[in-house]
């Protein structure tokens, strides 16, 4: 019964991953208020709380990095990083600094993930924290064209909302992964390899979308 039932799953995660793969495209734009930029702090609250939500690019790789962090030393802390960075991308965005490759980073970046998840990799804190880092830098580049002509208080509100979404989405992954490797040992294995499966074809989906 149990391995039927995961079975199923593997087969639901690979069809999942495989309408991504033919149907995404990380061109589209990820925004809360629709085509309309914030105008003030509650509207950029708002739109940086949504963002990672609207983005499944943006959500896979801060489910997987929330995931990846479960079980190493001072793992719930290590998401900070990729916050940090991911403020300090959406301001060279708003710099207008330009990184053309970003949209292939940012798939690269999630393959990548996955296939840690996948691999079962046991990364060292510091080597996953600067992955995180990178990856960061490039996700929030992305993040920063929705805020695009936006005030500063906008901007702030949207910054603040940005990172409460982000580290919330990493700490429930975290929380998970950490409860199934303690409460449910027999169903750790697949559920690390399910997520990895899922996360790496999102991120082969966006990498084919953007060739």
């Amino acid at each position: 019964m149990l391995q039927k039932f995961f079975s199923r799953n593997q087969l639901l995660a690979l069809g999942v991953g495989w309408m991504v793969t033919t149907a995404v495209h990380p061109a589209l734009a990820h925004h809360a208020m629709g085509n309309s930029t914030p105008a003030n702090v509650w509207e950029g609250l708002l739109s940086g709380l949504a963002h990672p939500l609207i983005g499944l690019d943006h959500l896979a790789a801060v489910v997987a990095i929330g995931l990846l962090c479960a079980g190493l030393k001072r793992g719930i802390f290590l998401p900070i990083t990729f916050l940090l960075t991911a403020n300090v991308g959406t301001t060279l965005h708003l710099l207008r600094l330009d990184l053309s490759f970003a949209e292939l980073a940012i798939a690269l970046s999630v393959l990548t993930l996955g296939l840690l998840l996948l691999l079962g990799q046991r990364l060292n804190p510091w080597l996953l924290g600067s992955l995180a880092a990178i990856a960061g830098i490039f996700h929030g580049y992305a993040y920063g064209e929705s805020m695009t002509g936006a005030g500063l208080n906008a901007l702030l509100g949207y910054l603040i909302g940005l990172s409460l979404s982000q580290y919330g989405i990493a700490l429930m992954a975290y929380k998970l992964k950490d409860w199934s490797d303690t409460q449910q040992p027999r169903w750790a294995l697949r559920f690390r390899q399910l997520s990895g499966i899922a996360i790496a074809l999102i991120g082969l989906g966006f990498l084919v979308a953007s060739a």
